[in-house]
């Protein structure tokens, strides 16, 4: 079988055969300029169940909903394994802001620039899906 797979912006023609894998050829994908999105908040249930365990509570009480700065989101589902940074915490560009592990691999979120943490919206062992908010940037 052939797929064409992407990693870091460039394309490869994949042959998949029982055993082995094959790269076909190359090419770079076109530049795509990201557009930020926007989703409604999800409908609170009209009542929770009386015994169900209480969720872990984030390091700070803003909701994602009233993010200050520049909100980093989860860029796949996964769990929060490891948080770096708390409010208040100032960091570079580069610096782990947190660990979130997705299909057994961990991956380092990091700051897109120096900054200052204004906001953590997850906890350790909380479950994500892609686009969450997890920390704000001033």
């Amino acid at each position: 079988m052939k797929y064409i797979v992407t990693i870091n912006g460039k394309n490869y023609e994949v042959e998949v055969e029982r055993g082995k894998a094959t790269i076909i050829s190359t090419s770079q994908a076109p530049a795509v300029q990201a557009q930020p999105v926007t989703t409604p908040a999800p409908a609170a249930p009209a009542s929770a169940p009386q015994n169900a365990p209480a969720a872990p509570a984030p390091q700070n009480t803003p909701s994602p909903g009233n993010v200050s700065g520049e909100a980093i989101k989860a860029p796949m589902p996964g769990t929060i394994l490891r948080i770096r940074v708390s409010k208040g915490t100032a960091v570079k560009k580069g610096d782990i802001l947190l660990v979130l592990e997705a299909m057994k691999m961990e991956n380092e979120i990091m700051a897109p620039r120096d900054g200052v943490v204004s906001g953590v919206f997850v906890s350790e062992g909380a479950t994500v899906s892609t686009g969450d908010t997890l920390i704000a940037l001033d």
